[in-house]
């Protein structure tokens, strides 16, 4: 694992900030230009959203407070903390910091979300804990 700070990844990247339609926008555009549910991050309040396409690091700012969004579809709630980061793939975000999934009492921290090539309508996520979940893609359009 590479021992770069996080701010390094910060330096060349396209930053959208103050107009949270524009990070949100931002933000949507990355998710479908990669092939992952455009409604991944239903975060209305961005502060900031940026990408740094040569090192494959994404970043997005909300504020101090984090927030929590249940996905109806799938009965399941995520909290996003006030800065989301991530590493980009194609059909994945990796080395995720800022997320967690209630499972039954506890949250789990999310390290991983991917679509798999053989199976293109469900997104996995994992844990830091190894475990998984799939879903079907449906369930985090937009609005959802």
């Amino acid at each position: 694992m590479a021992s770069q700070s996080v701010e390094s990844y910060r330096a060349g990247a396209d930053v959208v900030s103050g107009d949270a339609e524009a990070c949100k926008k931002a933000a949507v555009e990355l998710l479908g230009e990669i092939g992952l549910p455009k409604g991944l991050f239903p975060l209305d309040d961005m502060q900031e959203f940026g990408y740094n396409r040569e090192a494959g690091f994404m970043w997005l700012v909300r504020g101090k407070k984090k927030v929590e969004h249940t996905f109806k579809k799938i009965k399941q709630t995520v909290s996003y903390a006030g800065e989301v980061t991530a590493f980009v793939e194609k059909g994945k975000l990796k080395r995720i910091a800022g997320v967690k999934t209630k499972e039954l009492m506890i949250w789990l921290s999310v390290v991983e979300v991917y679509v798999d090539e053989s199976a293109p309508g469900k997104v996995t996520f994992k844990t830091g804990t190894g475990l998984s979940d799939s879903f079907d893609a449906t369930a985090f359009e937009l609005g959802m």
